[in-house]
């Protein structure tokens, strides 16, 4: 939870998919960019997560497969590069 806490303060409690487009949305969910099945290391890791409104975060992986979306894979992609 203090990292919740964390990670929502320092994205100033938007969605920060939204924020891609110019809309302030509130953010409600800390996103895993890497899944804790592919990479447990990561799962504290601040890179690693990002603050998102539910109708984003739900765009970012399918819940019946769990497999990543394109959204989802952007976004892995992006923070390998940075």
């Amino acid at each position: 939870k203090h990292k919740r806490t964390k990670v929502l303060r320092r994205d100033e409690y938007l969605c920060q998919e939204c924020k891609r487009y110019g809309r302030s949305t509130p953010a409600t969910t800390v996103h895993h960019i890497i899944p804790l099945e592919q990479r447990p290391d990561l799962g504290y890791t601040n890179q690693n997560l990002l603050s998102l409104c539910a109708k984003c975060h739900d765009a970012f992986h399918d819940r019946t497969t769990h497999q990543l979306t394109e959204l989802g894979k952007y976004w892995v992609n992006k923070i390998e590069l940075e």
